[in-house]
């Protein structure tokens, strides 16, 4: 019986690098489950993408390491894949990013031997995957004030001061808020005005903080979380505003929160987008659906590896995908 193969594909300027001093017992922790391991260092931006749609069904899993850019890149490459053959490995992910918001979500490991382990010892979970004109993206679209920081802030400071860095950035901003008049459909339920922010996720965590609103989200219902935040009027309502985003209790004057398979955005002038923390275009018209279970995922024990504190935040529909796969 022939050994089953893994390859281990590395981003080497992700965050802080911290994956370097424990390459050696990832790739013994991925040779113990049994794979023959090969790795793949990435050379560009899109390098993960292109490798896994030439190579990926070779493989028995593909297990990427880098940041939330990282990791979508490598999503894109699967979705591709599936394009072409019927043979698509499962996805593990070993975050070292500045910010992992996806894996902060899925209660990952931010140290590298554990995340390995889950991987090991985890199971095949499907996940939904978002898709905005070409762009595939894993965990969030979004446009407008906190948006435009994440892909503002130069990559060196990302990786010097993680979400702190976003947060420096955004706070040169709050004097010039600038906003955008749209109309956006959610399955069909209009809704018009001015606002400065607009996402639509299937996370947690967004920029390094909670996600707004999102209590009840799940990674696989085939359904975005949609958070629209509107134009404030002075000063005061954009404390107030801000003060919502940061302890997570939308206000209904501003917030507008709605679930969605399909969102429909279209604004007056264009909007810039990002995906997954990158910069996507300039678009006047955009439509965002929601791939069910279009990626599988594999996710580690939560009730071996998650701390108490973490499990609790974790989804049911996670916990209940482990179960299942038992």
């Amino acid at each position: 019986m022939s050994q089953k193969k893994l390859i281990f594909i590395v981003n080497p300027k992700a965050g802080k690098n911290q994956l370097k001093k424990k390459m050696v017992e990832v790739v013994d922790e991925f040779s113990r489950g049994g794979y023959q391991v090969e790795v793949y260092t990435t050379k560009s931006a899109e390098d993960a993408e292109n490798h896994i749609y030439e190579v990926g069904d070779q493989y028995d899993m593909v297990v990427i390491s880098g940041g939330d850019g990282s990791l979508d890149n490598a999503v894109t490459g699967i979705m591709r894949l599936k394009q072409r053959t019927d043979k698509v490995p499962p996805l593990g992910y070993i975050p070292c990013g500045s910010t992992n918001d996806y894996a902060k979500s899925l209660c990952i490991s931010l140290k590298p031997e554990v995340a390995a382990q889950q991987i090991m010892n985890g199971v095949c979970c499907p996940v939904d995957v978002g898709q905005m004109g070409d762009h595939n993206f894993i965990y969030v679209a979004a446009f407008g004030i906190f948006t435009e920081v994440s892909y503002a802030t130069p990559r060196q400071l990302k990786a010097k001061l993680g979400h702190a860095a976003y947060v420096l950035e955004g706070a040169k901003s709050l004097a010039s808020v600038k906003t955008y008049r749209l109309k956006a459909s959610f399955d069909g339920r209009i809704v018009t005005g001015e606002f400065l922010y607009g996402q639509i996720t299937n996370s947690r965590s967004v920029g390094g903080f909670r996600a707004v609103g999102l209590r009840d989200m799940s990674f696989h219902d085939g359904e975005f979380e949609c958070v629209f935040i509107r134009k404030p009027k002075n000063a005061v309502q954009l404390e107030q505003i801000l003060q919502s985003v940061l302890t997570n209790k939308p206000k209904e004057d501003y917030i507008i929160y709605e679930r969605a398979k399909c969102v429909k955005v279209e604004g007056v002038t264009e909007i810039p987008w990002t995906v997954d923390g990158e910069y996507a275009g300039d678009f006047k018209q955009a439509r965002i659906d929601d791939l069910h279970n279009a990626v599988t995922l594999v996710l580690g024990d939560l009730t071996t590896y998650g701390d108490p504190e973490s499990e609790a935040l974790v989804p049911a529909s996670v916990k209940k995908a482990h179960l299942l796969s038992r």
